[in-house]
């Protein structure tokens, strides 16, 4: 397992106004406890990937199917958090010929802008690096498109992702850059929470996982987010324990054929017993990858420790985080999840 001192992880949306006050908040509060910096996912993409939906609703070569029923996005409790018709091809369009734009490398550019001046400024540290979360392939074909569309689809989308990834590449230092690849959708498949999955699903979403990490250059910092998503700050699904993510982690590692420097893995606020620590013993990591365990959870200090502790009893090493994203928490509770991770950082170091 990983020898690295442990250290903090934000997973990528910060619900603050705009990017520099996300980068003084977190950098004022964090320090050198954190490795990589998001930009908070403001403005657009505080939603996750529902930006991407509306570019494909307004996409030329796109229509609702009229021909399905519509998504219901259903909550582990079964309160139903959306119900929106799917996306299809429109008749006549050749997928093969239809382009998007997936528009990532912007925000990443501009954001990078204001990384470089307050390092410049002292406020973010000289070795933090500059961190920007991409969704898969499998993100907007599963939740927007058609099941009738999905083949013919994700292709083209996937075109777009690497169009954007390489967009970033050109235009920020290598050495600067980390990226994170968030894989929510693919858990989702293997806990068969949508209505069709194909029959080889695990072979695409490992092949699908590798290739993207394959995108990133070995001069990049890169790694992965596994989740269960959180549209509105909680799971879709709660996991019967870590076997799912541990096999997703694993079926990615054995096709990638570059380094993986991190790995981040949720941890639900109720789960402090040794049964959901359990697979992380089948975890098939080498020491250049950082592990990250979402255990962190708003204003439960004593909760945290006792899930840090059941932790240590499967991997010894590790960094703490949240399970995802923080784009549809409250801001008034950014300052405490902070602090706890700052908390536990100093736990973890002892």
């Amino acid at each position: 397992m990983s020898p690295q001192k442990p250290m903090a992880h934000l997973v990528g949306s910060v619900p603050l106004p705009d990017t520099e006050t996300v980068f003084r908040t977190v950098a004022g509060q964090l320090g050198n406890r954190l490795k990589r910096i998001p930009d908070g996912e403001t403005g657009d993409r505080w939603r996750w990937i529902f930006w991407q939906r509306e570019m494909l609703v307004n996409h030329p070569a796109m229509e609702d199917d009229t021909d399905t029923k519509t998504f219901k996005v259903v909550q582990w409790d079964g309160q139903i958090i959306r119900d929106l018709p799917f996306l299809r091809f429109k008749p006549g369009v050749d997928p093969s010929q239809v382009k998007f734009e997936a528009a990532y490398a912007g925000p990443a550019v501009e954001s990078f802008g204001t990384y470089q001046r307050l390092q410049r400024e002292g406020i973010i540290g000289p070795d933090t690096l500059f961190q920007v979360s991409l969704p898969t392939p499998m993100a907007t074909a599963f939740m927007y498109i058609s099941p009738s569309a999905r083949e013919a689809y994700l292709p083209v989308y996937e075109a777009a992702l690497a169009d954007a990834l390489r967009e970033i590449l050109d235009s920020i230092p290598h050495d600067r850059l980390s990226i994170q690849w968030d894989v929510c959708q693919e858990v989702l498949v293997f806990e068969d929470y949508f209505l069709a999955r194909p029959e080889d699903y695990k072979e695409q979403i490992f092949s699908e996982l590798a290739r993207m990490g394959q995108l990133v250059p070995e001069t990049v910092d890169m790694g992965y987010h596994l989740c269960y998503g959180s549209p509105r700050d909680e799971h879709l699904v709660q996991p019967k324990d870590m076997g799912i993510l541990v096999e997703i982690s694993n079926g990615l590692i054995a096709g990638l054929n570059r380094r993986l420097d991190f790995l981040h893995l949720p941890v639900p606020k109720d789960r402090t017993d040794a049964a959901y620590f359990q697979p992380l013993e089948g975890l098939k990591i080498t020491s250049d990858t950082q592990i990250y365990l979402g255990l962190i959870h708003f204003d439960d200090r004593s909760g945290d420790a006792q899930r840090i502790a059941t932790a240590k009893q499967f991997i010894p090493t590790f960094g703490v985080a949240t399970e995802c994203g923080w784009g549809r928490t409250e801001p008034t509770r950014v300052e405490s999840l902070l602090e706890s991770h700052a908390a536990a950082v100093q736990s973890l170091r002892g």
